[in-house]
C-alpha cells in the first residue's frame, strides 16, 4: 500500500511516499481503506522526537491518528459494523496516513460529513467531549472557551451550543466572523481577558474549557473562581498545579457516537480549511505547526 513515513525523527523533509506492508486489525479492531486522514499537532510532536518520552514510536511510522473510510476487514470479536461501511474514527498515535489503517475506535459516518469533514472529526470531537464531560452539565451555563478557532476549540463551541451553553471564544480578531459562525461570542485572548469577559458576561463565566496552552490557564481560574470549574486538554504543566481538570483524548468509541448523532442532527460538522492530498503531507505539517489553523487541516488519501 502507499502511505507516508518517516524513517527517523526530524522535520517535514523526512516524510517520503512510499510502499509499506499492510496492517491487519487484530481483535476488537478494523481496518479500512482511507479516503481522508486528519492533521493534528501530536502528528509533528511525536514526529519530530518532542514527544518521545511519553509517546515512543517503532521507526517507521506512518503520521497520523484519525481518519474515515470503508471497512474492509474486521478482528475477531467486532460487532455492529461490516464490510462495506463508512466509519470515522482513531487508531494509535500513529497509522492513518496511508491507503489502509487500522482501527480500534470507531462510529459511522454521518451522510450529512464529507470525507474531509469525517476525517477532521474524531480526534477533535473525542478530545473536547472529554474537556467538556469534566465540567459537568452545560445546559443554561455560561462557558468560555479558550483557542476556541482550532480544530479541538471550534468542536468544544459547537458541541457546547447543542447542550445548551451560551458560549464565549477566544480567538484573533480575524477569527471573530469563524466563532460567531459556530454560536458563540467572540472576543481576543490575552491581557485583559478578565475585563473584556465581565463585560459580554455580567453574570459571570460558569465554566472554562481550555485547548491552546496559550499560558492562560490562571486567568481562566481567576475568571470562574473554582479550579473544578475549569479543564484544559492541552496545558499538561499547568494542570495539577492549578487544580484543574485535565482530560486527555480517548479512543472512546461512545464520544465517536455522539459526535456523529449531532452531526446527523446537524448540529456539529467538522470545520475543515485546508485540504492537501497524501503527497503533500509535508506541507500540511509545515502549515500546522505555524499555529494558525481555523479549525482543521485534512489530508486526501
Amino acid at each position: 500500500m502507499r502511505a507516508v513515513r518517516y524513517h527517523e525523527y526530524g522535520g517535514v523533509e523526512t516524510l517520503v511516499v512510499e510502499e509499506a506492508p499492510e496492517p491487519r486489525p487484530g481483535p476488537g479492531e478494523i481496518r479500512i481503506r482511507v479516503t481522508a486522514a486528519g492533521v493534528n499537532p501530536v502528528d509533528w510532536k511525536v514526529r519530530s522526537g518532542a514527544a518521545r518520552e511519553i509517546l515512543p514510536v517503532d521507526l517507521p511510522a506512518i503520521p497520523g491518528r484519525d481518519a474515515v473510510g470503508v471497512v474492509d476487514e474486521t478482528g475477531e470479536g467486532v460487532r455492529g459494523v461490516s464490510v462495506g461501511d463508512r466509519v470515522f474514527g482513531l487508531g494509535g498515535v500513529t497509522g492513518a496516513t496511508a491507503e489502509l489503517a487500522v482501527l480500534s475506535a470507531w462510529a459511522h459516518a454521518p451522510a450529512e460529513w464529507s470525507d474531509e469533514e469525517a476525517a477532521g472529526a474524531a480526534l477533535a470531537s473525542v478530545t473536547a467531549l472529554g474537556g467538556l464531560r469534566a465540567l459537568g452539565p452545560l445546559q443554561g451555563r455560561t462557558l468560555l472557551v479558550e483557542g476556541a478557532a482550532g480544530g479541538v476549540g471550534g468542536a468544544a463551541v459547537e458541541i457546547a451550543v447543542a447542550g445548551g451553553a451560551t458560549v464565549i471564544g477566544t480567538a484573533s480578531e480575524r477569527n471573530h466572523a469563524f466563532l460567531t459562525s459556530l454560536g458563540a461570542v467572540p472576543t481576543t485572548y490575552g491581557s485583559g481577558l478578565a475585563e473584556r469577559v465581565a463585560a459580554l458576561a455580567p453574570g459571570g463565566v460558569d465554566l472554562a474549557l481550555d485547548t491552546a496552552a496559550s499560558g492562560s490557564l490562571a486567568d481562566l481560574v481567576a475568571i470562574v473562581g473554582d479550579p473544578a470549574r475549569v479543564a484544559t486538554v492541552a496545558d499538561h504543566a499547568n494542570a495539577h498545579r492549578l487544580g484543574v481538570h485535565l482530560a486527555n483524548a480517548e479512543n472512546d468509541p461512545a464520544l465517536l457516537a455522539e459526535a456523529a448523532e449531532l452531526g446527523r442532527q446537524g448540529r456539529y460538522t467538522p470545520r475543515v480549511e485546508r485540504t492537501y492530498p497524501l503527497e503533500q503531507l509535508a506541507r500540511a505539517h509545515t502549515y500546522g505547526e505555524l499555529g494558525h489553523t481555523r479549525g482543521k487541516i485534512v489530508v486526501r488519501v
